[in-house]
């Protein structure tokens, strides 16, 4: 009999360099998200970050509490002068972002993890 797996009680942050590389897989409850906002904001200010890449390509659904998360997250990112890649977005997600009338104001978006690291990269400058 298999057990229900436990909630995601963390999203890891990976340091590429400069760049935090932050992988969402499936929901973010309320208490995770203040904490990934908090947990980026405080990297981004001790460190020498420039660039966050929001690999999403693990969420399948993005509902209004997320694009704000999103939004906010990219907000604190660039008050801190650091740039905000969205990558992975799956073409059913982009589509119910449009339906929410969700623009998610100051992030760049990206296919993939790959392409994100490129844009933020200071040839792409």
């Amino acid at each position: 009999m298999s057990r229900p797996l436990p909630a995601q009680t963390q999203v890891p942050v990976l340091a590429l360099g400069d760049i935090l590389l932050v992988s969402l897989q499936g929901e973010l409850h309320d208490g995770l998200a203040e904490q990934l906002q908090h947990d980026i904001s405080s990297r981004i200010a001790a460190g020498r970050v420039t660039g966050v890449v929001l690999d999403i390509s693990g969420v399948d659904i993005v509902d209004s509490f997320l694009g704000r998360v999103l939004a906010e997250i990219a907000s604190t990112a660039r008050l801190l002068a650091a740039r905000t890649v969205l990558a992975g977005m799956r073409p059913a997600v982009a589509i119910t972002l449009v339906e929410l009338g969700l623009t998610l104001p100051g992030l760049i978006t990206a296919l993939d993890v790959d392409r994100a690291l490129e844009l933020l990269s200071p040839e792409e400058e």
